[in-house]
């Protein structure tokens, strides 16, 4: 199978193919803040705390789309290094009939559920009604949402990634036009925003099933062979970006109930805008581990030490060059990203800027925690992916939660994400060293 992961990767080849998933992921983050922008400007500051409320149950649905994305890939691409390539179609399959179900039964869950579900994730009687225009339309839209997710990391395991990154684009266009029709000129409101997102994720979670199904060259689908040791494993090495997301949920779960004692639904308002702003930012660091992990499990299935070690330290460069850029444009970009939600002369924009200048500190380790995760299920080695994940996105942060505000108000609020994003690294370093030069072999 001509596939394009198996090419011989220099420092900039390794760029270019890594930078439609890039900007794959930007965009997605882009027109994810779309509906932050479109409710603050248009609805008001309670409606887009309402999102903020919302989106652990959009971590629970992200960690499920890229548990099998990632998970499915190291095995994909494992077998296609391996000259597995009828096998690898058929776990194609499996993985993705998987991921419906299990995407159904999350839907119906949450629909039903979410009334009672909204008030444990923290809302007040002020948000309460936002929470369920927004939350019934984008819960009941799960399995397209989960599918847009997923083959994000099957189409570059594929050999598509340019075809993602039009997906994505295609998708961002329609919620920004969707999002300006329904909430700008029809005045929907919250369940306009709600709606533009549900039908641009369905598009993003539909079209590429079609094109598997339509396609009949490279990777595709096939008739699956049921294997429950394929799902486990999938399961098992995308459990670290599971682990990770879920973890994301309880800890914004965690900011919310935590800011709104501090400054009420106004800090929550600027704790959204700073989120939004990360996700961009974020999305430079996962888009390039997402890219990279197909092709570090394609040579290792393959057993090219040699390619293993030149991918190791070509990603590094990357990664280091990345972070020095982030930091430098998160400084310069920081009035001109909050002014997009909220006004100068608003209560929330003082608020939002100067949580935003100490949490853009976490950019500094971020990357590096990022790619040791990716890294090691790349080789599906899923223990020490979710450990690392597991570490840095909900014990460190649930310790620096329980700490730091006592002393430092509402500024150690701002400053958990950073301190947990440090000792994630005195932890994910080591890792690497340690399993680069006793079992990998990429040292």
């Amino acid at each position: 199978m001509n596939n394009s992961i198996s090419q011989k990767f220099t420092l900039t080849s390794l760029f270019r193919f890594s930078l439609p998933s890039i900007l794959m992921l930007i965009l997605t983050s882009l027109y994810t803040s779309v509906d932050g922008v479109f409710v603050s400007r248009f609805v008001g500051s309670d409606a887009l705390s309402a999102i903020n409320i919302l989106l652990p149950l959009d971590s629970i649905m992200i960690g499920l789309s890229i548990m099998f994305g990632t998970g499915g890939s190291a095995i994909i691409g494992f077998k296609l290094g391996a000259g597995q390539e009828r096998e690898a179609k058929e776990n194609f399959t499996l993985i993705t009939v998987a991921a419906v179900i299990i995407g159904t039964i999350t839907a119906v869950l949450f629909v039903l559920f979410l009334p009672s579900i909204i008030p444990m994730l923290g809302a007040s009687r002020r948000l309460f009604s936002y929470c369920m225009d927004y939350g019934y339309i984008l819960t009941a839209f799960a399995v397209p949402y989960i599918l847009q997710f997923m083959f994000n990391s099957l189409f570059i395991t594929a050999g598509k990634p340019k075809l993602a990154l039009a997906v994505t684009a295609i998708a961002g266009a329609m919620n920004l036009i969707l999002d300006y029709l329904f909430i700008a000129i029809f005045d929907m409101g919250i369940g306009g925003a709600a709606w533009g997102t549900a039908l641009s994720r369905s598009f993003g979670g539909l079209y590429p099933v079609i094109y598997f199904i339509v396609n009949k060259e490279g990777l595709h689908f096939s008739r699956p062979k049921l294997d429950f040791r394929v799902i486990s494993r999938t399961i098992t090495n995308g459990s670290s970006e599971m682990v990770s997301n879920i973890a994301a949920g309880v800890t914004t779960f965690l900011f919310n109930i935590t800011m709104m004692k501090l400054l009420g639904e106004e800090g929550i308002a600027a704790m959204t805008i700073v989120l939004y702003t990360q996700f961009i930012y974020s999305s430079v660091y996962f888009g390039f581990a997402n890219s990279c992990a197909p092709v570090i499990s394609y040579n290792y299935g393959k057993g090219d030490t040699m390619h293993l070690k030149k991918l190791f330290r070509y990603c590094l460069i990357i990664i280091g060059g990345s972070t020095a850029a982030m930091l430098a444009l998160s400084f310069f970009a920081a009035q001109p990203l909050i002014t997009l939600f909220t006004p100068r002369e608003t209560a929330i924009f003082p608020l939002a800027y100067h949580g935003y200048l100490i949490f853009i500190w976490n950019f500094l380790f971020a990357g590096i925690n990022v790619f040791a995760s990716s890294l090691f299920s790349a080789f599906s080695n899923g223990g020490i992916s979710a450990l690392i994940s597991f570490l840095r996105t909900f014990v460190f942060i649930i310790g620096s939660l329980m700490t730091l505000p006592s002393f430092l108000g509402v500024d150690g609020l701002w400053l958990a994400v950073p301190a947990a994003e440090a000792l994630t690294c005195l932890i994910a370093v080591p890792l690497m060293i340690l399993y680069g030069k006793r079992k990998y072999g990429y040292l």
